[in-house]
C-alpha cells in the first residue's frame, strides 16, 4: 500500500504524459434491450469509441480489435461491446466469481462523481458470468481491506452473443458481443452528489477493460482499455476516461465533448 501523497504523484506523473479518452453518450427514447446485440437502431446511431490500446502503453497495438458504445436513459447506463476473437471460451457461472482470475472478461469501472472513491467495478466472460464489486478506496490506498464482494448492481442485466462456437476451439470464431445495462439505484449511495439520472453536460469517470487469457493460462493475462491509464493497474480512478452525459436523443444531434479534463 502507498501513501496517499506518493499515490497522488504518480497520479500527477502520470496525467502529464498521457490523455484521458472522452465519449460522448447520447439518450435513448426506449429502454435498450439487452440481448448481447448491437444491432438496433439506437446502437446503430450511437458512436464507437476509438480501438481499445494497452492499459499502460499506448505504443503497444493489441492483437484483436476491441471497441464499445454508450447510451442511457432515466433508469440505465448502457455499455456494448464488440471483441474480436478467434476463439471464444470461458469456464466460470457463479455469480460473484472472480472471473478475471480464469478467464477473459470484459470489465468496466464507474465513479460517477469523480471523487476516486466509492468506485464500482463489473466483470463478465462469454458465458454471461458476472461479477460486481464496490471499492471505497483504490487498493493501493488500503481499498482491498474494505471493498464490498457481496455488493451487487440490483437492477442489472447483461446477455453475449457469440459469433462462433463457444468453447469449442477446434472451430474459428469471429469475436463476441455484449450488452450490459447498469441501474442507477444501486449507485446513488456511492455517490450521493450526483443526479441519478444524469443531466445533460454531466461528466463521469469511466473505463472499459479487455481482459486476455489463453486457455492454459500460460501467460499473463494482458489488458486492453478504452482509456490509456499509463499505469498497469486499473484501480486508479483518477485515470480513467471521461463520459459526458447528453439529452439529444442518440443520432439526432452531434455533440461536442465540453467536459474539464486534466
Amino acid at each position: 500500500m502507498m501513501t496517499d501523497q506518493a499515490y497522488f504523484e504518480r497520479v500527477t506523473n502520470t496525467q502529464k504524459r498521457i490523455r484521458p479518452a472522452t465519449y460522448v453518450c447520447h439518450k435513448v427514447a426506449d429502454p435498450v434491450i439487452v440481448d448481447g446485440r448491437l444491432d438496433a437502431p439506437a446502437w446503430k446511431r450511437a458512436a464507437w469509441t476509438d480501438l481499445f490500446g494497452h492499459i499502460e502503453n499506448p505504443e503497444i497495438i493489441p492483437e484483436w480489435a476491441t471497441r464499445a458504445k454508450m447510451l442511457w436513459d432515466d433508469r440505465y447506463f448502457y455499455v456494448g461491446v464488440d471483441m474480436a476473437c478467434p476463439d471464444v471460451w470461458g469456464t466460470i457461472t457463479t455469480r460473484d466469481e472472480h472471473v478475471y482470475a480464469y478467464d477473459p472478461d470484459f470489465e468496466v469501472f464507474i465513479d460517477p462523481d469523480g471523487d476516486g472513491e466509492h468506485y464500482m467495478e463489473f466483470g463478465m466472460n462469454a458465458l454471461n458470468g458476472v461479477y460486481d464489486f464496490l471499492l471505497h478506496k483504490p487498493y493501493d490506498r488500503g481499498g482491498g481491506e474494505t471493498r464490498e464482494i457481496d455488493w451487487n448492481w440490483e437492477g442489472l442485466r447483461s446477455a453475449v452473443q457469440v459469433q462462433g462456437t463457444l468453447n469449442a476451439p477446434w472451430i474459428e470464431d469471429t469475436g463476441w458481443t455484449a450488452v450490459i445495462a447498469f441501474d442507477y439505484e444501486s449507485m446513488k449511495a456511492n455517490a450521493p452528489t450526483a443526479p441519478f439520472p444524469p443531466q445533460d453536460g454531466d461528466v463521469w469517470r469511466v473505463n472499459l477493460s479487455r481482459l486476455v487469457r489463453d486457455r492454459a493460462n500460460t501467460w499473463t493475462g494482458k489488458d486492453w482499455t478504452w482509456s490509456c491509464v499509463g499505469v498497469y493497474s486499473m484501480h486508479i480512478p483518477e485515470l480513467y476516461g471521461y463520459v459526458q452525459f447528453s439529452e439529444h436523443e442518440v443520432g439526432t444531434a452531434r455533440v461536442a465533448f465540453e467536459g474539464k479534463t486534466w
